[in-house]
């Protein structure tokens, strides 16, 4: 949010210039190596439901959703979904995607405890994203300090989601190179542009995670001017 005259704004456009280059980044990549077909043949569902059976995850389904890297996995009711580009591809970026959704799947299974720590606080986050901005900006037109704080106090834990993500998707990734290296759904040389797919959808977390702490010392900065 923009407040007039507010010069810490441009605290912001190093993560902004960082988020612009990650979703360029991301798109460009998985779009390129999208049109690179496995040496396997293997389907991203069918490297999904491989995988998964491998580690005992029998009981969570795969769904076929619409929309381009629209993939994820649904902790709340254990479903693994893939999108049309991922889930029917047999394209190196595919299988990537696919193991990387997976890898959450197992980290919810074996009790990870960074995700376990993430799903605890989405309810306070998602609130508190929402009301914060609020909060803040009627403390700081009525110059009511203790709203001010409570607006940060409510966006640090939008921050705190943010910066747990971080751990959590880097682990998916790491874990999913090993898992279709380990079961054989790649071929050695395709393990170098699977890692450039997943270290670019990564960069989209870093970059988020950036722009919420960035956001969060503007907040600190602005409360502090307000004692001055």
């Amino acid at each position: 949010m923009f407040f007039w005259g507010d010069t810490t704004y441009f605290l912001l456009i190093p993560a902004l210039i960082l988020s612009v280059y990650a979703q360029g980044k991301v798109s460009s990549t998985f779009n390129k190596f999208l049109k690179v077909e496995s040496k396997k043949g293997y389907t991203g569902a069918q490297v999904a439901r491989r995988i998964l059976d491998e580690n005992g995850l029998y009981n969570v389904p795969i769904q076929l959703i619409h929309g381009q890297l629209s993939d994820h996995y649904d902790p709340r009711k254990r479903i693994l979904r893939l999108s049309d580009s991922v889930y029917s591809s047999s394209s190196v970026a595919s299988l990537g995607v696919a193991a990387h959704e997976v890898g959450h799947a197992i980290q919810h299974a074996t009790g990870y405890i960074p995700l376990k720590l993430r799903n605890s606080i989405v309810p306070l986050a998602s609130f508190g994203s929402q009301v914060a901005w609020f909060l803040f900006f009627i403390g700081l037109l009525f110059s009511a300090p203790s709203l001010m704080d409570l607006g940060i106090l409510f966006f640090s834990a939008a921050v705190l989601f943010q910066v747990i993500t971080l751990p959590v998707e880097l682990n998916a990734s790491k874990r999913a190179i090993a898992l279709l290296q380990s079961n054989g759904l790649i071929a050695s040389d395709e393990v170098k542009p699977t890692k450039k797919v997943l270290q670019a959808a990564a960069l989209t977390y870093v970059a988020a995670t950036a722009t919420a702490v960035l956001q969060l010392l503007r907040l600190f900065i602005l409360r502090g001017s307000r004692d001055d």
